[in-house]
C-alpha cells in the first residue's frame, strides 16, 4: 500500500505500544503459544468487536486503549503480526507487546532439567526489532528527516517487567539444579536489559517515553493462590521485591531525563500505588470484589474459557464491572479505565515529572 505525506498532518495521535498481556493488542493470536485470549469471554465487553476475542487478556479495552482513545486515536493501533495490519497503520501507531514477554529474552522460557521449551511470545528486544522494520519502511516513504519528524511527536509506551518477576518467584517449571540469583542482582538485570532498549528506541527517534512500573503482583489472584495468602492479603515478598525495582527504574529513568532532556523526556508511570489504592479503597471505586477473579475460578489452574455448554465453561461473575480482577493475572475494563485516568490526568504521584495527558502535549526543544 502506497503511503503518501499528504496524510500526515490528518494525524491527530501516535501511539507505538511495546509490553506483554496487559497492554497486547492481539499480535499472541499468530504465535504458536500458550499465552493467547482468543477465545470467549475474552473481548466481552469490547465494543469494537461486538464483544468478539481480540487477543487481549480482559473483558475490554486495556490501559493503553483507553489512554489512546483519550488522546484522540482514531482506532486503537493494530497488532503488528496481524496479516491485515495495512502498511499505513504506522500513521497511527502499531502495537507489538506480546503476552508472557519480559524484559529478558529467557523470561517465557519453560526450564525442565536440561531440557528448554520455548513458549511462543515476543521478548521486548525482538518487539523493537519489528518497530526498526517498521522505522525502515518509514524512511522508504517520508524519507530520514521526515521519520524522524514524525516520530517526535508520537508516544511510545513500554509496559513490561510483570512476566519477568513471576518468572523468578515462581517459574512455570521449577529450577532444576539452577540457584536463584539474589533478588538485587535480579532487579539490576531488569533495569540494565530496560535501560538498553530504551536507549535503542531512542536512538531510532523515539522522544516521548512513558515506562510503566511494575504493579502489585503480590495482590494477583494467581500469586495469592500460590503463595497462600488469605482474602484481603498480598504477597510481601512480592510486592516488596517490586518497590525495590520500581524505585531503581524510577532513579534511571530521572538520569535519562538529565542527560537526554529536553529534547527527550522519559515519564514514570506509578501503576503500582494507583493498584493498591484501588484495592485496599475497592469500595470507594465502585467494586465489590478485589480478591477473586470473575473469570475462572477462585482455584488454580485458573483457566478462563467458555465451552460449548455450561459445564465445560469456567466460572464467570454475574457482574464484570464490580471485580477487580478480571482473570488470574489481568485487571477488569472497569480497572483500567480508573488506572488509565490516573495516569493521565493524575499530580506526581501517578506520572511523574509530568502524566500522560502533559506528555501528549509537550513541545520538545
Amino acid at each position: 500500500m502506497v503511503l503518501s505525506l499528504n496524510v500526515l498532518p490528518s494525524v491527530s495521535f501516535t501511539s507505538f505500544v511495546f509490553g506483554d498481556s496487559l497492554v497486547d493488542a492481539g499480535n499472541n493470536h499468530y504465535l504458536f503459544t500458550l499465552s493467547k485470549a482468543d477465545s470467549p469471554p475474552y473481548g466481552i465487553d469490547f465494543t469494537t468487536s461486538g464483544g468478539k476475542p481480540t487477543g487481549r487478556f480482559t473483558n475490554g479495552r486495556t490501559i493503553s486503549d483507553i489512554v489512546d482513545e483519550a488522546l484522540g486515536a482514531k482506532s486503537f493501533p493494530p497488532p503488528y503480526l496481524a496479516p491485515n495490519t495495512s502498511s499505513d497503520a504506522i500513521l497511527g501507531g502499531i502495537n507489538y507487546a506480546s503476552g508472557a514477554s519480559g524484559i529478558l529474552d529467557e523470561t517465557g522460557t519453560l526450564f525442565a532439567g536440561k531440557y528448554v521449551a520455548q513458549i511462543g511470545r515476543v521478548p521486548l528486544r525482538e518487539q523493537i526489532n519489528y518497530f526498526e522494520e517498521s522505522r525502515a519502511y518509514m524512511v522508504n516513504v517520508m524519507g530520514e528527516k521526515g521519520t524522524k519528524k514524525f516520530l517526535r511527536q508520537a508516544i511510545f509506551s513500554l509496559t513490561i517487567g510483570s512476566n519477568d518477576i513471576l518468572n523468578y518467584f515462581q517459574p512455570s517449571i521449577p529450577f532444576i539444579g539452577q540457584d536463584k540469583v539474589p533478588s538485587t542482582i535480579f532487579q539490576h538485570y531488569m533495569i540494565s536489559n530496560l535501560t538498553t532498549q530504551l536507549k535503542r528506541l531512542h536512538g531510532l527517534g523515539a522522544r516521548k517515553f512513558i515506562v510503566v512500573g511494575v504493579g502489585p503482583l503480590g495482590c494477583i489472584p494467581f500469586v495469592r493462590a500460590l503463595h497462600l495468602v488469605s482474602g484481603g492479603k498480598c504477597s510481601d515478598e512480592v510486592n516488596t521485591f517490586i518497590r525495590g525495582y520500581n524505585k531503581k527504574l524510577n532513579v534511571v529513568l530521572g538520569d535519562l531525563n538529565q542527560k537526554m532532556g529536553p529534547e527527550a523526556i522519559f515519564v514514570y508511570a506509578n501503576s503500582y500505588d494507583i493498584v493498591i489504592r484501588i484495592i485496599s479503597q475497592y469500595r470507594r471505586y465502585g467494586f465489590e470484589n478485589a480478591d477473586d477473579p470473575c473469570c475462572g475460578g477462585y482455584f488454580p489452574p485458573f483457566v478462563c474459557y467458555q465451552g460449548n455448554h455450561a459445564s465445560t465453561s469456567s466460572v464467570l461473575c454475574n457482574d464484570r464491572a464490580k471485580y477487580v480482577f478480571w482473570d488470574a493475572y489481568h485487571p477488569t475494563e472497569a480497572a483500567n479505565v480508573i488506572i488509565a485516568e490516573k495516569l493521565l490526568n493524575g499530580d506526581k504521584t501517578a506520572s511523574s515529572p509530568i502524566n500522560i495527558r502533559e506528555l501528549y502535549h509537550y513541545n520538545l526543544q
